[in-house]
């Protein structure tokens, strides 16, 4: 009974390393300016990050650990060969950039991350959590905060190096003039709306995951919503109080609100609905949010309205709806040269077939 208890065991282990020695296998080895390969594992990472698009873009949920591997083995050898010739551009422009000796400090990246999280905060109306924009990050693109830093710090030196080897075609570029921005104004007036937008300050009570941590909390939440009342003057006072670091609570401006479905979502059904049942100076009650106990006072409104070329885009802005176009238009052009010079680039470096893709290695 031992012996076959032993053999079983051994069995599996044997298995469990193989596996892991498939894993390890290269599908390609790149070699501009070193040898570097491309595993099996990190093909499959590449393919799951797919999969994970893929099924997000058609659930009304976060796809699960088994639908996104059923979705990988669905991927035939297309697919993984049109992920994998991405993989390659990508290590190919790496290795050129380091060999010329193109970086991306921490600072820029940082500081990179900052502006999405910057301009998560306007679309919510307020700043997010840091849990709220890892689940944001996640949402859009199927990974962790640190797996994205990593990616975009990838994507960030290649683009780096585009800019720097293409100036010639990217000096090309002709800006967006008046009548283009008027003409595309014109032909999408209709999504040119201000929705019902509030703006707020709040006091928040954070709470962990523990019972007796969202018990204390309540018990701080309750003793300011009796102090306070419906009187703003005493909420004032509170959110004062509570810039102080040993007033167990986090107070000041929300910023802007406006009632969305994106807004919904990230702010809750019950903290949108009670902010927009509010007039303009009145304080809430205690409203249960996802990280903490929350009591609002309501600074600013503003109502539904279509916007002319003029108007301030969005609240808290300076940024005209004329201005908006003419950026938008502006990245849309620059990523059509972009587009060009990486083809461009890409061609160059696979001149001289500076990789070797290991075929049966795909069979996985």
């Amino acid at each position: 009974m031992k012996r076959n208890l032993i053999f079983f065991i051994l069995a599996i282990c044997m298995g469990t390393m193989s596996f892991a020695q498939a894993d390890l296998q290269p599908v390609a080895i790149v070699r501009l300016t070193k040898s570097e390969p491309i595993t099996v594992k990190q093909l499959k990472t590449e393919l799951e990050k797919l999969a994970w698009m893929t099924l997000a873009q058609s659930l009304p949920r976060e796809p699960t650990a088994a639908e996104i591997a059923r979705k990988v083995q669905s991927y035939g050898i297309k697919e993984k060969r049109d992920v994998l010739d991405l993989m390659i551009n990508e290590r190919l422009a790496l290795q050129a950039a380091e060999r010329d000796r193109i970086t991306i400090t921490d600072n820029e990246i940082n500081q990179n991350i900052s502006e999405i999280k910057s301009e998560l905060a306007r679309t919510i109306g307020r700043q997010p959590t840091d849990d709220e924009f890892g689940r944001f990050i996640r949402n859009m693109t199927g990974q962790d905060l640190p797996a994205f830093r990593d990616s975009f710090k990838r994507q960030s030196i290649v683009q780096k190096y585009l800019l720097m080897k293409k100036q010639d075609l990217l000096s090309s570029f002709k800006p967006i003039t008046e009548t283009e921005i008027v003409n595309f104004y014109n032909l999408s007036k209709h999504k040119y709306i201000w929705p019902d937008t509030v703006r707020f300050s709040m006091i928040q009570v954070p709470y962990g995951t523990d019972a007796s941590s969202k018990t204390r909390a309540k018990e701080l939440a309750d003793r300011l919503n009796r102090d306070i009342g419906s009187n703003p003057s005493k909420f004032d006072e509170a959110v004062a109080r509570g810039q102080s670091p040993n007033s167990g609570y986090q107070a000041g401006d929300g910023g802007y609100l406006p009632r969305i479905v994106e807004a919904n979502q990230m702010a809750g059904e019950d903290f949108v609905n009670t902010a927009f049942s509010l007039k303009q100076g009145e304080v809430s009650k205690i409203i249960e949010g996802k990280v903490g106990y929350q009591i609002i006072k309501i600074t600013e409104t503003y109502s539904q309205r279509n916007l002319e070329l003029d108007d301030i885009y969005e609240p808290g802005s300076r940024v005209t709806v004329r201005q908006y176009i003419g950026v938008n238009l502006t990245q849309q052009r620059q990523q059509l040269f972009l587009d060009q010079a990486q083809a461009e680039l890409i061609s160059e470096l696979r001149t001289g077939n500076p990789f070797q893709i290991m075929e049966n290695n795909l069979n996985f």
